[in-house]
């Protein structure tokens, strides 16, 4: 299974960067601004360019490789108690008892903290579980979801210089068939990077929404059958804190958060 997984994701990973470079080249190579920039010797928009695609192929890595938060790990790195002693410290009386998780928390006698999802394909309980993304074969959660933001605003920064270096490329002529055969590979591209482009759009547009309001995915799509969010109204979120503390919180404070503690505040004012 592992070798399965490990061969999955190895295999992404390479058809990420060889797609990206693909497109890469042919923008160099064809007739468009890049070129023409290149040949007349003005070198700052082809560099800066090459390390904007560079950039985002580094934090594609980055975050493909990254641990999203995983639960064991968490608490062996930061000494964090056990599910009893976490239950001595919180009130348990207004929040939902904490569980354990019935695939691996079991093994090791914990319990699973709360915003945490266990990840059939990873096989770990993941903190503040977000969601898995097939695109980086890898889990989503509370250490690697700000450098996955990053990551989208970079990747659509370069896509969106893409599309325009693409469309300064094509040229005219006679016939469609004529065209096609001297735009054929950058009309491929320009399709490509247009449909990457508009994902990438979507999911940062969804996830700076999230954020915004202190979700995630998995609570926004499946609050109903959340424990600990059930009480609430849709219109209601034990963890928000207001629009600019949760951008705040999000982008700039770098620390695992103890959300039992969050919630049992959130559901005092909210009694």
């Amino acid at each position: 299974m592992f070798k399965n997984v490990f061969r999955s994701g190895f295999l992404i990973r390479t058809a990420h960067v060889i797609l990206t470079w693909v497109i890469t080249l042919i923008l160099f190579l064809h007739d468009t601004d890049l070129r023409r920039q290149r040949e007349n010797g003005e070198l700052m928009q082809p560099v800066v360019f090459s390390l904007l695609v560079l950039l985002s192929v580094m934090l594609y890595f980055t975050v493909s490789l990254m641990d999203p938060g995983f639960v064991l790990s968490d608490s062996v790195k930061y000494g964090q108690g056990s599910g009893e002693e976490l239950e001595e410290m919180i009130p348990q009386n207004p929040i939902p008892r904490l569980r354990r998780c019935g695939y691996c928390l079991l093994q090791v006698g914990q319990q699973q903290p709360m915003r945490a999802k266990h990840c059939q394909a990873c096989k770990h309980c993941v903190r503040r579980f977000d969601h898995h993304c097939p695109w980086i074969e890898n889990c989503v959660g509370e250490r690697n979801h700000r450098c996955f933001i990053i990551y989208l605003a970079v990747q659509l920064l370069a896509l969106l210089w893409a599309l325009q270096i693409a469309w300064s490329g094509f040229h005219s002529s006679d016939t469609w068939k004529l065209w096609l055969i001297v735009n054929g590979f950058l009309l491929a591209s320009l399709c490509v990077v247009g449909v990457l482009s508009l994902v990438v759009v979507l999911l940062l547009g969804c996830h700076l929404f999230l954020i915004s309001i202190n979700s995630t995915t998995w609570e926004f799509m499946s609050r109903h059958r959340i424990s600990y969010l059930k009480s609430y109204s849709d219109e209601e979120n034990p963890f928000d804190r207001g629009i600019l503390c949760n951008l705040w919180d999000f982008f700039c404070m770098c620390r695992t958060v103890v959300w039992e503690q969050v919630y049992y505040r959130g559901s005092h004012n909210h009694v």
